[in-house]
């Protein structure tokens, strides 16, 4: 008989799932088909010279990894971020754009001879609450701005080497906010013809799947009345929220595999012996596919309105307090790119279907992927253990592996982008991939 539980501790989640998918991804990875791509990119001499230039902006990348670390600014909030950024930039004579779009903490660079296409390197510098850059956000503005300063070097050099134009977008408030849906609906993707970002994780993968995400405040308003003397008088708002959350846990079982809900009930009242008068549940809904997401809020927000049906309370339901996030929708051309660039600094990044798509989170790079074309390949900056949005993996963020790992990101983005600029069949591969997944969206008026 096994000792009796100590009910004064949660019990320690089993592992047992987490080591078999770990298990199926070896395996899958064992037999993934080796990368290739039917185009040629940019010449070799110009990749050899990124290469060279990243060897000497090694101190300013790994400077920057560090310094926005120990900054951890939370969403727009990212003053010294952007300052330290700028300051880098403007030690290479590069003019800076900050605080457009409307927000304070953006920022914009550009290089490149103008003559052609046009793509963005993002940037990203905020942090979590309390947890820091347990997202690795610091690796992802150090390989951005990293890679910016190596086409900017190859351009001021030879500027026939680098047609087009070269964009660098920081972009704030990724954590919770979509930052980058602000700036878009501000026209800051308007005359981009790509996007390209990296992000630090586990694995080497040149993709893999990213949910959308919508954010649902439900508050329910009843009647007070006293508990105990009167209680036929009341209509409880708790319970209203107690019957949508239950409602959502019923839900679960009639859901795509990957959809997701998690919900809090954040005011529940505040006296036992008064029936509740106001109660409000706050609620994530995430989806593999727009059209999911889209009729998943629709089963959500009619649960809620029946909870209030069945309480005879009042009920306001309010969508997306910052915008939502659509799935990310990666282009195939440009992903097959970037992994030969990183199988040339020595990586074996995995193609999409490889990890397990149940273990998924959100970013706000979806919806500029349903703007132009785009690709949010992931870097191993810690062991595949090391989960996001964990204070070990804010720890890995600064290791010598994420040091390596910025380099190597900034390598493969800046090789990534001139291969869209130089090579006409593949910007013409790109733009038909993308067409043909449905081209542009109304992003913004998608779940009006």
């Amino acid at each position: 008989m096994s000792a009796p539980r100590d009910l004064g501790r949660a019990t320690v989640p089993d592992e047992s799932y987490l080591d078999h998918i770990a298990a199926e991804t070896r395996a899958r990875a064992d037999n993934a088909a080796e990368w290739t791509s039917e185009f040629t990119g940019a010449p070799t001499t110009s990749t050899d010279a990124i290469a060279t230039a990243l060897t000497g902006a090694g101190d300013e990348i790994t400077g920057l990894l560090h310094r926005i670390h120990e900054l951890a600014e939370t969403a727009y909030e990212e003053v010294e971020s952007v300052a330290a950024i700028a300051a880098v930039l403007e030690s290479r004579g590069i003019a800076v754009e900050t605080g457009f779009y409307g927000v304070e903490t953006t920022l914009k660079a550009t290089t490149g001879n103008g003559n052609g296409r046009t793509i963005a390197i993002l940037a990203e510098y905020d942090a979590l609450p309390e947890i820091g850059h347990a997202c690795g956000h610091n690796l992802i503005a150090a390989a951005g701005v990293g890679a910016f300063l190596a086409l900017d070097k190859l351009y001021r050099q030879n500027p026939e080497a680098v047609p087009g134009t070269v964009v660098l977008l920081g972009t704030p408030a990724e954590e919770g906010h979509s930052g980058k849906e602000v700036m878009a609906r501000a026209g800051a993707f308007d005359g981009i013809d790509a996007a390209i970002m990296v992000h630090g994780y586990g694995y080497d993968c040149a993709d893999q799947v990213w949910l959308g995400r919508r954010l649902l405040e439900v508050t329910y308003s009843g009647v007070a009345a006293h508990a105990s003397a009167q209680p036929f008088m009341g209509r409880n708002a708790l319970d209203a929220a107690t019957l949508f959350y239950q409602g959502l846990g019923l839900m679960r079982q009639q859901m795509p595999p990957i959809s997701r809900l998690h919900a809090v009930i954040s005011d529940g009242g505040t006296r036992p012996s008064i029936i509740t008068e106001t109660a409000t549940v706050q609620c994530y809904v995430r989806s593999k596919y727009p059209g999911t997401l889209k009729e998943l809020s629709q089963r959500v927000e009619d649960a809620a309105k029946g909870a209030a049906l069945m309480t005879g309370t009042g009920v306001e339901i309010t969508w997306d307090e910052h915008p939502p996030s659509l799935p990310v929708r990666t282009n195939s051309a440009l992903t097959k790119r970037w992994a030969l660039h990183e199988i040339a600094q020595g990586r074996a990044p995995l193609p999409g279907g490889v990890l397990d798509e149940s273990i998924a989170a959100s970013t706000d790079f979806g919806n500029v992927s349903y703007r132009i074309p785009g690709i949010h390949p992931l870097i191993r900056t810690a062991d595949s253990e090391t989960a996001l949005h964990t204070r070990e993996f804010a720890a890995a963020a600064i290791t010598p592996e994420a040091e390596t790992a910025a380099h190597d990101a900034a390598y493969g983005l800046a090789c990534t982008a001139l291969d869209f600029l130089v090579d006409d069949d593949l910007a013409a591969e790109v733009d038909t991939e993308f067409a043909r997944a449905g081209g542009a969206i109304d992003v913004e008026n998608y779940f009006a």
